[in-house]
Parts: structure tokens; sequence; C-alpha cells
């Protein structure tokens, strides 16, 4: 059989768990020195061993989550790069006709954060998905907080901002002669 204890707030559990050891003990006549022949679960240890499992798993996430950001914002640096070098016509006549620096960097800003937001939202989706799929076949509760999509479309938007700097600080730097004469 299976018997629940629920003890008073505020009760030392381990003093509880003793005497109750004891007391079964005495009850199933078990010879001192002698295994018990009965089991006794604290849940509270089990909710810490999960807690602790938990926070392992959401470390584990956040090292992958890094990682995949490190290389979506090298990916994004490189496409910018490649773009800045593909338009540097482009970017001379822009300033030639009187675009200032600051204008080209934040068009190429504005470009790298698009990239990074449009691959931050699909990453959600697929999260999201993927949540809903284990979920659904694991039976597992997955708590999905608005909040937490927020700030993964900010951190999206920050690798591009970063990981967009230097690429638009380049085509805002080029020398509108020197960027017309380039092919």
């Amino acid at each position: 059989g299976i018997i629940f204890v629920k003890v008073r707030e505020g009760a030392d559990m381990k003093a509880v768990e003793e005497e109750i050891r004891s007391l079964l003990r005495q009850r199933h006549r078990v010879q001192p020195g002698a295994e018990d022949t009965f089991t006794l679960r604290n849940l509270s240890e089990l909710l810490a061993a999960r807690e602790e499992s938990s926070r392992i798993m959401a470390l584990l996430l956040a090292a992958v989550a890094s990682v995949s950001l490190l290389v979506g914002g090298i990916g994004i640096m490189n496409i910018m790069l490649v773009s800045v070098t593909e338009r540097t016509l482009e970017i001379g006549l822009r300033m030639a006709v009187g675009a200032r620096a600051r204008d080209i960097l934040a068009q190429f800003l504005i470009e790298a954060v698009t990239l990074a937001l449009i691959g931050g939202l699909i990453g959600i989706v697929l999260g999201l998905g993927g949540s809903w799929l284990v979920a659904h076949l694991a039976e597992w509760p997955v708590d999905l907080r608005p909040d937490s999509i927020v700030l993964a479309v900010g951190f999206a938007a920050a690798v591009g901002v970063f990981f967009g700097f230097y690429p638009a600080r380049k085509a805002s730097r080029l020398l509108p002669i020197e960027a017309l004469r380039y092919e």
C-alpha cells in the first residue's frame, strides 16, 4: 500500500521522515541494522531534482542558442560584406548625388537588422512548432510566454546591429570617386 503524509508548514522534513522511518521499522518488525522493507520518498527532493534537471536543460539550450546567434551573426556579416562589395558603384552614385555617410550607414544597418529579424522570425516559428510537437508527442508541459518571444526578436535585432555595423561602416566610408571607379 501507499501512504501519503503532509507535513505542517515550517516543519523539519528530515526529522519527520526519520520519525516515520522509525515507526514503520517498528511496525514492520525490522531488526536493527537490517535493510528497510519499505520505501520512503520525499517529494521535495524529487522536486529539487526536477528543478536541477530543468536548469541544466535551460543552460544547454542557452549554449545552443548562443552558438546559433554567433553563426547567424557571422552569416549576416558575410552577406552584408558581399552586398557592400557588389553595390560599391551604387554607393558611389548615391554619395555623388548627395547621400551622406550616415545615410549609407543607416541603409546598410537597416538591411542587416532586417536580415536578422527575418532569421529570428523563422527561428521563432520553428521553435514554436518544435515546442508544440514535443509537447504533443512526449506529453510534456511547455510554457510559451510572449515575453520570451519578444526577447528573441530583440536578440535577433541586436545581432543584426552588432554584426551589420562593420559592413555598414565600411560602405559609409567609401570615397565617392573611388566607388564610381570600382568595377
